[in-house]
């Protein structure tokens, strides 16, 4: 392919290497910016050409092979923009009074002044005139009994 068939080859073929990235989800931007770098990869290695009327083809699989490796390059994840408000309701609250109301008594009075008031450990454990460590279990025991029920 001479030089003056690739330059009418990419007169006729550039819009329609852009529409075919378009197709494939691209911008409309991006798309011309990966058309144009396919183009010059193509004219790059014109050598490697072996049909001239197969030119489109070639060049719409040069311009998708460098989309898809601009895409494995960019990060899959991204970071959230930071809300300019933080919720006016405390959800995890919530959560915790509607798995109180299944408890047990002693276990609900225990879970709430811990989870919803605040309390520490030894906070509860002075105002019922219990040992830290019985608070603890008691903490235990309720959270594996809320567990269970949820779990079933």
């Amino acid at each position: 392919m001479t030089c003056e068939e690739y330059g009418s080859a990419y007169k006729r073929g550039y819009n329609l290497t852009v529409r075919f990235l378009v197709s494939r989800g691209l911008t409309y931007d991006a798309a011309q910016e990966t058309a144009q770098a396919a183009w010059v990869k193509g004219w790059e290695r014109l050598g490697q050409l072996r049909d001239s009327n197969m030119v489109l083809t070639w060049m719409n699989s040069i311009a998708l092979n460098i989309h898809r490796s601009c895409m494995r390059r960019e990060p899959f994840l991204q970071t959230l923009p930071e809300l300019a408000t933080p919720p006016k309701v405390n959800l995890a609250a919530i959560d915790v009074r509607r798995i109180l109301k299944t408890c047990k008594k002693n276990d609900r009075m225990v879970l709430q002044r811990h989870y919803l008031e605040g309390y520490k450990v030894q906070e509860i454990a002075r105002a019922h005139g219990w040992t830290e460590t019985a608070v603890r279990i008691r903490l235990l025991r309720a959270r594996r009994a809320v567990g269970k029920r949820f779990a079933a």
